[in-house]
């Protein structure tokens, strides 16, 4: 990396060579010779491979049974909709409560252990799923998944934190969102092959898949204990970050942008659905969850080396809140898969942004807690947005009005978009990528 020197007349560069993509050269400085490199590049190490190894697994096996559940004990056991409804909210409502306080649990006895142990759990909780004959046992067994996955949850993205350095994070965060995508694209498949065999199959071998993810990071990703003395995590860490006025506006505020992001699984899927059918709900899904897979690493590279992150998360939410408001106006499907890869382009980018920021703001033996506070606003958002995308498109039909919820959701995009502007109106100076 070129050191700050006040090269002044004759003296400068002398002489040099390049390897590979770093100039190593030689200066003089006051009559001594100095060597000259460039930033080193990017290689991933070995727990940040292990990490994204288990991430590609987590939501592969994840998207492999989940989307059965509804198939298998409404289609096949012609339980009601609203029973297994009330199953996947369980989950979705212990996962992110639990989620709040694993991060801080990650600051007091390292992030490793509860990762596993998530893993472990997930891994029973699926499994019994297979062998769930009535609701209290679907039950048991959805809550005991959802604890697992609170408990791996924040500390992974505190673990990314951990092993990797400060300018890299946005495309160390960019690259596990890539594999959990790849996952979400590749977990129906197996599930859909696996169903042929039986739902019990299909449970036990996504309940697999966690075991492996476990293997995995138990080999690859190091244990880290807090250092001696530090300020660690638990109730205390949640309350620093919840006093922390910066990082509380800025967790608040991101609320709007989950209200928008959930609309995927809402208005979205319905206006598909409007438009071509039932079977318009495969394309709609494939196109951006496989856009997210090819583009969401190098456009956040570009990004992150091109605009300061405050700048890139703001055009981001702008952008998700345009695509959304102009599909009221999609005349067919090819329009609104068009907006939906708007759509797509601006969520791929929101979430390493966000992740990168939390781990900027927050105190390097707070990390997990600071994480786990964070999830409040997925939790608080994803709960508005679904109840209130289905209330708006009711209340747009009986008005008469059928670009009311399009329209009032490019408005939150605007609020949020203020909002994170003046949330992160000061930040603590970044370390640009590969220093």
């Amino acid at each position: 990396m070129l050191g700050p020197f006040p090269f002044t007349g004759h003296e400068g560069l002398k002489s040099g060579r390049c390897a590979g993509s770093r100039w190593i050269g030689r200066s003089t400085f006051g009559g001594v010779s100095l060597p000259l490199t460039s930033p080193a590049p990017f290689r991933p190490s070995a727990a940040q491979l292990g990490l994204m190894a288990s991430n590609f697994l987590m939501w592969g096996g994840f998207f492999a049974v989940i989307p059965l559940v509804t198939v298998h004990f409404v289609g096949d056991l012609r339980w009601t909709a609203a029973s297994v409804g009330l199953v996947l909210g369980l989950r979705q409502l212990t996962q992110q409560g639990l989620t709040v306080f694993g991060g801080a649990w990650a600051d007091q006895v390292g992030p490793k252990p509860l990762i596993l142990a998530g893993c472990l759990l997930r891994t029973l909780g699926f499994t019994w799923m297979g062998f769930a004959d009535s609701l209290p046992v679907l039950l048991a067994a959805s809550v005991l998944a959802g604890v697992g996955g609170g408990l791996f949850d924040a500390p992974k993205n505190a673990a990314l934190t951990l092993v990797t350095r400060e300018g890299d994070r946005t495309r160390m965060f960019s690259l596990m969102s890539t594999c959990g995508n790849l996952g979400m694209v590749t977990g129906p498949l197996i599930g859909a092959a696996l169903i042929g065999l039986g739902f019990r199959t299909a449970a036990i071998s996504a309940g697999a898949v966690y075991l492996l993810a476990a293997l995995v990071l138990a080999l690859t990703l190091p244990g880290t204990r807090p250092a001696a003395g530090a300020a660690g995590g638990g109730l205390g860490g949640l309350k620093a970050a919840a006093r922390d006025t910066r990082f509380r506006r800025f967790t608040l505020v991101l609320i709007g942008y989950f209200i928008l992001s959930t609309q995927i699984n809402v208005l979205v899927t319905l206006r598909a659905v409007e438009l071509a059918g039932k079977s318009a709900t495969g394309p709609l899904y494939a196109l951006s969850a496989g856009l997210a897979v090819l583009l969401q690493y190098p456009l956040v590279t570009w990004l992150d080396r091109a605009l300061p992150t405050r700048v890139a998360l703001v055009g981001a939410v702008l952008l998700v809140g345009t695509a959304l408001g102009l599909m009221a106006w999609a005349p067919s499907f090819p329009a609104l898969l068009g907006c939906v890869a708007l759509y797509s382009l601006g969520t791929m980018t929101v979430y390493p942004a966000q992740q990168s920021l939390t781990a900027r703001l927050a105190p390097p033996e707070q990390v997990g807690s600071y994480f786990g506070f964070s999830a409040i606003s997925l939790g608080v958002g994803g709960a508005v947005g679904s109840v209130i995308g289905g209330w708006l498109l009711d209340v747009g039909g009986r008005l008469g009005l059928p670009a009311l919820p399009w329209l009032t959701l490019f408005g939150v995009s605007l609020l949020t978009a203020a909002g994170l502007w003046w949330a992160l109106r000061t930040l603590p100076r970044r370390v640009r990528p590969g220093r």
